[in-house]
């Protein structure tokens, strides 16, 4: 799933493409990708896009007449830019955003058709998507511990939550862990206050790492190559191979269709987290569905 760093790359690549262009025509493919009916798709065409902002993982598309698309691209949805007029795809296809000087191609891999698409009027209509996550790139330290010790959660679920914070997912929670050294199943009530800050230092961090590493791979070109799996990672995705920081075997916790990656001589004081004696736990801290990860 795009996360905060891929949003922010994604939505400079628009900017680039798109703002002060006119959306000629929106060709919706996919009967379950368009969640509104009022404004109509007919609004939006012939409409110039002014400009974009990210709510979360959701990229909004601001265009005249108080006009907004709200697209959000869940687990397996990508932009792509083609050629003007390009047919969607019949089996990944989902929809195509034509302007004059190209087509905007959005796809979602796997028979799951999850991402979405909102048409709203107004930006009070636009706000009601944010799950209230404050960003954790300007949040201040004091204002980050205060979202993270709200609830007891475990150190993975308080990261990802977007009711918490905004933007980040099962990827760079990895990653952001490992940064800070602190267990992925750690309450976030048990936290020493310089285990607050290591984490808060660690979350920025990482996301502008991981932007700016983003930024240089895209260049002034549109991103094509957006996956959760990337080889430069040090943990997400790396079960077995070597912590580039220690050289232990990265470890994994799996509850249902999610993964935890982590390294036990980094994180965890040499300890593994063994899935059953987990299970209690991850079945009570765990999102339900896949709609919760956002």
């Amino acid at each position: 799933m795009p996360e905060l760093p891929d949003i922010v790359v994604y939505i400079e690549a628009l900017e680039r493409y798109t703002v002060g262009q006119t959306l000629e025509k929106l060709r919706v493919r996919s009967i379950s990708l368009l969640r509104t009916y009022d404004p109509p798709v007919s609004a939006v065409e012939g409409k110039k896009v002014l400009g974009f902002r990210r709510i979360g993982k959701r990229i909004v598309f601001e265009l005249e007449d108080d006009l907004f698309m709200v697209l959000h691209l869940m687990v397996a949805g990508r932009l792509r830019w083609t050629k003007k007029g390009q047919a969607v795809a019949n089996k990944v296809g989902l929809c195509a955003f034509d302007f004059p000087e190209g087509t905007l191609m959005l796809t979602e891999q796997g028979t799951k058709k999850r991402a979405s698409l909102h048409l709203e009027r107004g930006l009070e209509a636009v706000m009601a998507h944010d799950r209230g996550g404050i960003e954790p790139l300007t949040a201040t330290r004091d204002e980050f511990a205060a979202a993270l010790t709200r609830e007891n959660r475990t150190m993975k679920r308080g990261l990802t939550d977007p009711r918490i914070f905004s933007g980040i997912g099962n990827a760079y929670s990895d990653e952001i862990l490992l940064k800070a050294k602190l267990s992925p199943v750690k309450r976030t009530q048990q936290l020493t206050p310089d285990e607050i800050t290591r984490l808060y230092e660690a979350t920025r961090l990482s996301l502008l790492d991981w932007t700016e590493r983003l930024r240089k791979d895209v260049g002034d070109k549109f991103p094509d190559k957006v996956t959760a799996f990337r080889s430069d990672m040090a943990v997400h995705g790396k079960f077995g191979e070597p912590c580039p920081v220690c050289g232990s075997r990265v470890q994994r916790i799996v509850y249902s269709s999610n993964e935890t990656n982590y390294c036990a001589t980094c994180q965890t004081g040499g300890k593994l987290l063994a899935d059953r004696s987990l299970s209690r736990l991850l079945k009570d801290d765990w999102p339900k569905t896949i709609d919760e990860l956002e």
